[in-house]
């Protein structure tokens, strides 16, 4: 089964129309929610009058900051710091508002038309304050106390101001990428109800991180663990924006509790865009030390990364991924930077599928660029003079990654390279692209290495368990928001036990089936997940045939475990079933021991993360007169060690690389001159269709597989994003034949035009 690329087993009711998502839920007597948000970027709160709302027929109450004061701001899940306590969000806003979309009061009504009528008829009154949007400008101030810088950390490795002192070369540039999201095809929404008779509170709806999420909705509910149960149900994609703990996720579940009602809450798309997290928007400085090959001595970079409003639950997880994931596969042996984690009156930020790493990796491969450029090095070569090899794996960094040293446990970039330039024949593609150039075309090649970071601990756990039929149920606390996560834990317990997709099921994103989960993010589920599964196969195929031996009278050495049933070797005759061993395991059987069921549970720890990677090439026509650009070839090579679903990862590149070409080309949050987003619906947030969408060429490989794990996997999940943004700014330069033509994202329309008009080769 590992290596197969079966269908998604997840499919089957998605297919058949009988889908799970939160809106599908209602519960009887159930209250719905409405959000009364800010209209003005920055402004202290004169007043909110719901006198109007609450004569709504319907409504069932209506809170302000007021009401909910006594609930603390929310916390941090990842890469927190106490710079940045003050900076958290409260579940409403109090005494000042901070961006267009923030949650200033909630209306409860008996339907959702009633809450929006009710929501409408609420009245706040602003003072309004000059708004901050420019966070490389200078500082705002926060709350009168406070100015808008958040954080700011350093990391070095090496004698950084030796390497410039020596150098042959020192190239200085700077590099931006704009403000974009995931945008999911469901939106946010959750449905809380309070259980009296078991003094449950049950929260329909979790994604991604449920058991984080519910230790940290008990912390501010003020209610032990054990009573707040989170269920996962499908979830319509996640990307970093889905999952997180929102105002209105504790809204929904404080209402619950005080209004003795179940509370549902589905946000529409306008709300979604102002007020779901936003992602990337970092600006980078940067110099460059080489010798006279090209060879990288030294690399210095001080960056900016715009936070919006408020540091919510990642923290400061996306600036530091960028720093620490800057170097990519290159040697760099002096390296420096410095980040700086500012807030903004905009949409507070978080992660975004490969964040950090869309760009830092755009940084770093524009600055290659700029070093063939400059010393007349083709890009290729240039890149290979400066490529890690295999011998020097494992690679230490000398920097730390989301709490982990970042060491690179496998890679044989060298080899990734050649495969990629002559899968395109490099040669013979840079020579026809040169010649249409010469014929009046605008055509360019671009490449553009990355490193990923996956797998991400300290834990994950799976329990096994066989029912006297032979049925299996894999359950685990990890989550799935979408990417195959079930057909890949079904496919490893399956290749373990010899036995049918058809007779395994896999339950997740439930916190009362098991003790402990961290979810899906960081492109971990199968490293972690499926790992522990792999584990607790193992353990269970083991117990089988030790009861099974004492049931058939024979050696385990003897046995073995095919087509689900445990058998004599060379006797097929003699034999038991998974299902007969399970049922000879009952609490009173002599063959349980003290221990009954076919059940194991298993946990895999580990330290380090591990680094799938990649190369990505792409051929670009521009259009001078319309500002438009095609992709007319695009190839993505991955390696990430071990495939457990071809098809499976192959979709992840897919899906991956049209969110990369979006941000690349399309999508950019605005916002006028007083915080006013100019981008609140589809008509003005553009993205990638069909139309759009090149045929990929997918190369995947697995010459590196983790020696941290016993299946060699690493994470699939963000190699086709990584590099997209990279790759389309240098084909672009060449389509130009301007060197350093790019130096921000998106490439919009307006943009392009405006590159294409000043090019000597449009003249």
């Amino acid at each position: 089964m590992i290596g197969e690329s079966v269908p998604r087993l997840e499919d089957r009711p998605l297919l058949r129309g009988e889908g799970r998502f939160v809106a599908d839920i209602s519960l009887p007597h159930q209250l719905h929610m409405r959000v009364v948000r800010s209209h003005a970027a920055h402004g202290t709160i004169e007043s909110i009058d719901a006198t109007g709302a609450l004569a709504v027929p319907g409504v069932a109450a209506v809170w302000t900051g007021v009401d909910v004061s006594d609930i603390a701001p929310i916390d941090f899940r990842q890469v927190g710091a106490d710079q940045m306590v003050p900076y958290r969000q409260p579940i409403l806003a109090q005494e000042r508002v901070r961006y267009v979309g923030e949650p200033v009061a909630v209306v409860f009504a008996t339907d959702p038309y009633t809450a929006e009528d009710g929501a409408e008829a609420v009245i706040l009154e602003v003072s309004e304050l000059a708004p901050v949007l420019d966070t490389t400008g200078p500082l705002g101030d926060f709350d009168g106390r406070l100015d808008t810088e958040a954080y700011v950390f350093t990391e070095q490795t090496g004698d950084v101001d030796a390497a410039f002192a020596r150098a042959e070369h020192v190239i200085e540039a700077e590099f931006g990428v704009g403000r974009h999201t995931g945008v999911p095809l469901e939106c946010r929404g959750a449905l809380a109800v309070h259980h009296r008779t078991t003094q449950t509170l049950e929260f329909l709806g979790a994604a991604k991180v449920p058991f984080q999420n519910r230790d940290a909705l008990a912390a501010m509910l003020g209610l032990p663990p054990s009573r707040v149960v989170l269920r996962e149900a499908h979830v319509g994609g996640g990307f970093g924006v889905r999952g997180e703990l929102y105002p209105e996720d504790v809204l929904v579940a404080l209402a619950a509790l005080r209004l003795g009602r179940p509370v549902k809450w589905i946000e529409d798309r306008h709300e979604h865009l102002v007020a779901a997290n936003h992602s990337r928007d970092q600006r980078h400085r940067l110099r460059v030390a080489t010798d006279d090959s090209g060879v990288i001595e030294g690399l210095e970079v001080e960056f900016v990364s715009d936070q919006g409003a408020y540091v919510r639950t990642h923290g400061a997880t996306v600036a530091t991924l960028a720093a620490a994931m800057l170097p990519g596969p290159y040697r760099i042996p002096n390296y420096r930077v410095t980040g700086r984690v500012r807030l903004s009156n905009k949409t507070p930020a978080g992660t975004y599928r490969a964040p950090g790493r869309y760009e830092s990796t755009f940084v770093r491969e524009r600055a290659l660029d700029a070093v063939a450029a400059e010393l007349g090095v083709d890009r290729a070569e240039i890149r290979r003079r400066n490529l890690i090899a295999p011998t020097e794996m494992p690679f230490e960094r000398g920097i730390d990654a989301l709490g982990t040293a970042v060491v690179y446990d496998s890679g044989k970039y060298e080899m990734m390279l050649d495969r990629v330039l002559g899968h395109i024949d490099y040669p013979a593609l840079t020579w026809s692209l040169a010649e249409r150039r010469a014929a009046g075309e605008l055509v360019g090649l671009g490449i553009g290495f990355f490193v990923e970071k996956s797998g991400l601990g300290p834990f994950a756990g799976s329990r096994v368990e066989v029912d006297p039929s032979g049925c299996v149920t894999v359950t685990t606390g990890e989550a799935s928001v979408g990417q195959g996560f079930e057909t890949v834990m079904a496919q490893i317990c399956a290749e373990t036990l010899d036995v049918g997709l058809d007779r395994i099921s896999v339950v997740h994103g439930q916190t009362d089936q098991m003790s402990y989960g961290m979810g899906a993010f960081a492109s971990r589920a199968t490293v972690m997940a499926g790992t522990a599964t792999h584990d607790a196969s193992l353990a269970l195929r083991q117990r089988a045939i030790e009861v099974a031996a004492e049931m058939l009278e024979a050696n385990p050495a003897d046995l073995e475990l095919v087509d689900g049933a445990v058998r004599v070797a060379g006797s097929p005759t003699r034999a038991v079933s998974l299902g007969e061993v399970a049922s000879a395991l009952g609490p009173a059987s002599p063959y349980a021991d003290g221990r009954p069921g076919l059940v194991t549970e298993e946990w895999y720890l580990t330290s380090h993360m591990n680094y799938p990677y990649g190369l990505h090439a792409g051929v670009v026509a521009l259009d001078a007169d319309t500002g438009s650009l095609s992709i007319e070839r695009y190839v993505i090579a991955y390696d990430i060690g071990r495939a457990i679903n071809p098809m499976l990862v192959e979709g992840q590149i897919v899906g991956g690389a049209a969110q990369g070409f979006g941000g690349a080309l399309f999508e950019d949050f605005s916002y006028d001159e007083i915080g006013q987003p100019q981008v609140t619906t589809f008509m003005d947030y553009l993205m990638p269709t069909a139309a759009e969408m090149p045929e990929l060429e997918i190369l995947l490989s697995e010459d590196a597989p983790s020696p941290l794990n016993p299946l060699g996997v690493k994470g699939a999940g963000e190699g086709g994003t990584n590099a997209c943004g990279a790759v389309i700014a240098a084909a672009v330069d060449d389509a130009l034949d301007r060197p350093g033509a790019v130096t921000s994202l998106p490439i919009t329309p307006e943009r392009l035009h405006a590159l294409c008009r000043s090019s000597p080769a449009t003249a």
